[in-house]
């Protein structure tokens, strides 16, 4: 994927999450603005390489990834649990995961995939360019 490509997919798929937690929550973080924008290349980076996989277990892979980069970014910069705090809910992991969360990013991440492939068709038509 060439460089613009994925900083405009990176900077649609940040700008996306926001809204979403916004709508969800009512307030975000602008570490919310990076891990969105990573959890979207790396969703349609799946759809891209993976496309003859079984649509759920698309999802599940693709909740998986969200989980596991979720509880990477907690476990840099939520220390402190300022951003989102997990404790509360049954089947946390040190608050910054949750069983619950983890199976929300499955219909989430199915989403994620139809926005991905409409995002990169338009920047494919828009320039003009194949990447």
């Amino acid at each position: 994927m060439r460089l613009w490509k994925f900083l405009i997919l990176f900077y649609f798929g940040g700008l996306c999450y926001l809204v979403l937690e916004f709508l969800w929550r009512g307030y975000s973080h602008w570490s919310m603005f990076l891990l969105g924008g990573s959890c979207f290349v790396a969703v349609g980076h799946l759809v891209n390489t993976r496309p003859c996989l079984p649509l759920a277990l698309r999802g599940l892979l693709a909740a998986s990834v969200i989980t596991a980069l979720e509880l990477g970014c907690g476990m840099l910069l939520n220390q402190s649990y300022l951003i989102w705090d997990y404790r509360h809910l049954p089947l946390n992991y040190h608050g910054q995961i949750c069983l619950y969360f983890s199976l929300l990013w499955i219909p989430v991440s199915f989403a994620a995939m139809v926005l991905f492939r409409h995002a990169d068709r338009f920047i494919q038509k828009s320039v003009g360019m194949c990447s």
